[in-house]
């Protein structure tokens, strides 16, 4: 990452055009550019034999490379990061996409987490990939917890806040709990609650099981356990992720081996096994943030793009994230603004209601 703005700095005019013009080429259509089709629209008048040297300088650079034997030349994953880092030109999103997703919110009176489902759907319409929306979790301070046994394979963590705000989330408990072992993990939950939101009590909790694995009775660990991962988002209700427009990226790739990696990418995210990690992602930078292929550990199985943006409460804290995946060939620049924008528009909803 560091040495790609020194690479850019480097090109000459005709290096960078050339460079640009495959980029745009691809992402515009997917197909290899050929020098050819470079020499057609070239700023200067330059032969095909000039144009297949730098762009033979560029393959050496690492910043483009052939997909088959054709002559055509396509961008790595190292030269799409420097053209999106250093050359992409990004402005605001059209008056239409705006109205699109605007029009999402509607009326005020409206259910926040429907808005926000109608938001995703318009998000995934808008830019035709598929759209995901991590939605806010209550961070109000936890008052008390209790468990609640109602068979053998259902329990049920009451969760009740400092502002007067009750959740009741089922959850699947492990093997062989008994009355002993729930009123355990609920005293030893209520131990350490006091003051503190369900992300900091998560944190305490994996610190204290480190800390007193021994001292801990082994199915009253393991339930304590089961209600972390409720709280990252596995339990049946609330749904924290909302996943609109798969289909858009199914369709968007011919090749049957990538169809069965997003697949498989949907699969997981529909199963929520990455929230936690998804919205760290978005956490960790201010604004829209894009990550390419393997850079993002999430997406990497499918060769896809994200971009994500956190969106914020009135606190300016970080409550959430909208994105999109779609193929490493993504109109960047236009779907950032679009991210952004939407982003912003959540956050002033949700600030709204508060």
């Amino acid at each position: 990452m560091d040495k790609v703005p020194t690479v850019l700095d480097e090109m000459n005019d005709r290096s960078r055009e050339v460079f640009r013009r495959v980029v745009e080429g691809y992402l515009a259509n997917g197909d290899p550019v050929g020098s050819r089709t470079l020499t057609r629209d070239f700023s200067e008048k330059v032969s095909a034999a000039t144009i297949r040297n730098v762009m033979q300088d560029l393959e050496y650079m690492g910043l483009l490379g052939s997909p088959h034997v054709s002559a055509g030349r396509i961008p790595t994953q190292m030269g799409l990061r420097m053209f999106v880092d250093g050359m992409i030109e990004i402005g605001d999103p059209t008056e239409t996409d705006r109205e699109k997703i605007d029009a999402t919110v509607g009326s005020n009176n409206a259910d926040v987490s429907g808005i926000l489902d109608r938001v995703g759907s318009a998000l995934s319409g808008v830019t035709q990939g598929a759209s995901l929306v991590l939605t806010p979790k209550h961070e109000a301070p936890i008052k008390h917890i209790e468990f609640v046994s109602l068979s053998h394979d259902r329990a049920l963590v009451v969760l009740v806040f400092s502002d007067g705000h009750v959740e009741n989330r089922l959850f699947a408990p492990p093997p062989g709990q008994t009355p002993s072992s729930m009123r355990e993990a609920a005293n030893f939950l209520n131990a350490l609650v006091e003051g503190k939101t369900i992300s900091e009590l998560q944190r305490t909790i994996a610190h204290e099981i480190s800390q007193r694995r021994q001292q801990i009775d082994i199915l009253a660990q393991q339930l304590v356990e089961s209600g972390l991962a409720l709280w990252q988002g596995e339990g049946e209700t609330p749904e924290r992720l909302i996943v609109r427009g798969r289909s858009n990226l199914i369709n968007a790739e011919g090749e049957a081996e990538n169809i069965e990696l997003i697949r498989q990418l949907f699969d997981d995210l529909e199963r929520k096994r990455d929230i936690a990690e998804f919205l760290e992602l978005a956490d960790a930078g201010d604004g829209v943030r894009i990550f390419i292929g393997s850079e993002n550990k999430l997406f990497s199985l499918s060769g896809s793009s994200l971009v994500v943006s956190p969106y914020m409460n009135a606190d300016r804290k970080v409550i959430g994230a909208v994105g999109v995946i779609g193929p490493t060939r993504l109109n960047y620049g236009r779907i950032v603004p679009i991210v952004n924008y939407t982003a912003q528009l959540v956050g002033k909803l949700i600030s709204n209601r508060s």
